[in-house]
């Protein structure tokens, strides 16, 4: 038995007691300095950054990375990626776990489609594009992976949780030294865009009068926001938050059992199994939804044991925690070699999310286009948060459809995304093949998008 006095007792806590402890530096570094809440980057962005920097000046001075230290059982670095690894999948729980909504006008759920399109149409754009720089780029930099453009959708689209498991699939089983993160760093740049890609939007729509910039003052909420009337009671002899991350354990425990299951039937795919965990955990979460619905019709339980208000709260922290941890995993070191091709990619992707979702939002969403294109680039770019954080500076209300288009796109874009992410464990072995099968996918995905101006054209010319 370890004695309590022992490292390996405190390890884990303290390193998330540093998480927490940037998060909160970053917060009030971010609401003191204007030019950083101007900047429109997210504090758990910028927490990242500052123990990025702090692991830059102790690495310099001692010869020792910060998370290498003993006091971190001198495996800091790998336990940062477990947490993002781990917080991706309960975020995805949180949110599914929330009680559905009402149903949806023929035109909505229209829109909402659309949504979840536009979602893997830019993905496949950018991977598109980041698979061809790599495969540039490996003609120049000498034992470069040339599949490591195939990155720039998952850290981009899809965030630093995927960014990394792509990323380990990559460097455990195709050999890409540095892959997890040359996945992370892409991510961190992905906020970045968003961040600077947004803010010039909105400063050209406030020149020209467009809109006016709202401040960043919260209204109270009101009490039936935070809780329905037949839902369990805040407090008796368990307190809510406690149920609601109960439900977010059973549903991950049984997310792991569905893994391990198929982990065992298929042995040689067990790497892509374990890096879906986050799409496995929101059908888990699902099924404990219907399950607890069931027992509500049959009278077992006879309030509602989800809140959405905490489940919110839950995922949103899962998030913030996940970012953080996920930046301050990034290994500078051994990404020395291929900043060039970080930069180049980072900017490419930034310009060609920023210009697709303009179209789009522009063609399919006239009525709100500027409130759908800026949750969407924000999206596409960083997380949803980032979308959220973006629309609020001009929609902050959300009197428009824009933040439930991002909130329901999610299942079509599943559904037509999953094929992607199988692409991408073809591009190390096929690249080429997998950048002519992403090119006829993008094509697919556009003529679904745009499917209502191509077919009223060719009804017009009959």
């Amino acid at each position: 038995m370890d004695n309590f006095w022992d490292s390996s007792v405190w390890s884990s806590l303290i390193l998330v007691a540093v998480l927490l402890l940037s998060l909160l530096v970053a917060n009030i570094l971010r609401r003191g300095i204007p030019f950083l809440r101007n900047s429109l980057i997210p504090t758990s962005v910028l927490g990242g950054a500052l123990l990025l920097g702090v692991e830059a000046i102790y690495h310099a001075v001692t010869g020792v990375g910060l998370f290498e230290n003993e006091i971190f059982n001198g495996r800091g670095t790998a336990e940062l990626e477990i947490i993002t690894y781990h917080c991706l999948a309960l975020g995805f729980i949180a949110s599914a776990l929330k009680k559905s909504k009402g149903k949806l006008t023929p035109k909505r759920t229209g829109e909402i489609f659309n949504t979840g399109v536009t979602t893997v149409a830019t993905y496949l754009i950018q991977a598109i594009f980041g698979l061809c720089i790599s495969l540039v780029a490996v003609k120049f930099v000498k034992d470069f992976f040339r599949a490591a453009g195939i990155l720039l959708p998952f850290g981009y689209g899809q965030g630093t949780g995927q960014a990394l498991n792509y990323g380990n699939i990559f460097e455990t089983d195709y050999g890409f030294t540095g892959g997890k993160s040359f996945g992370l760093t892409i991510a961190a740049m992905g906020f970045l865009c968003a961040s600077i890609g947004g803010v010039i939007h909105l400063n050209i729509l406030k020149r020209k009068g467009i809109i006016t910039i709202k401040s960043e003052n919260e209204k109270a909420m009101h009490s039936e926001q935070i809780q329905s009337e037949d839902e369990i009671p805040m407090q008796e002899s368990i307190d809510k938050m406690t149920i609601q991350i109960s439900l977010i354990a059973a549903a991950y425990l049984l997310t792991y059992g569905i893994m391990y299951g198929l982990g065992l039937l298929l042995p040689g795919m067990k790497s892509v199994v374990y890096g879906f965990n986050f799409l496995i955990g929101v059908l888990a979460a699902t099924l404990i939804k219907l399950i607890l619905n069931g027992l509500r019709k049959i009278k077992v339980i006879r309030k509602e044991f989800s809140n959405e208000f905490l489940l919110t709260r839950a995922s949103n922290f899962f998030f913030d925690i996940m970012v953080v941890a996920g930046i301050a995993a990034i290994r500078i070191s051994i990404l020395k070699n291929y900043w060039g091709i970080l930069l180049i990619m980072g900017i490419v992707g930034m310009i060609i999310t920023y210009i697709y979702n303009h179209i789009v939002a522009r063609n399919l969403f006239p009525e709100y286009m500027e409130e759908q294109f800026l949750t969407m680039y924000g999206m596409l770019t960083g997380t949803a948060s980032t979308g959220v954080i973006l629309l609020r500076e001009i929609d902050g209300d959300f009197k428009t459809p824009a933040m439930e288009n991002m909130v329901y796109q999610n299942f079509p874009a599943i559904v037509f995304g999953f094929p992607m992410m199988l692409l991408a464990t073809l591009a190390p072995k096929k690249p080429y093949l997998t950048l002519a099968i992403l090119i006829a996918f993008f094509a697919v995905m556009n003529i679904i998008l745009f499917r209502s101006k191509i077919f009223r054209k060719k009804k017009q010319k009959e």
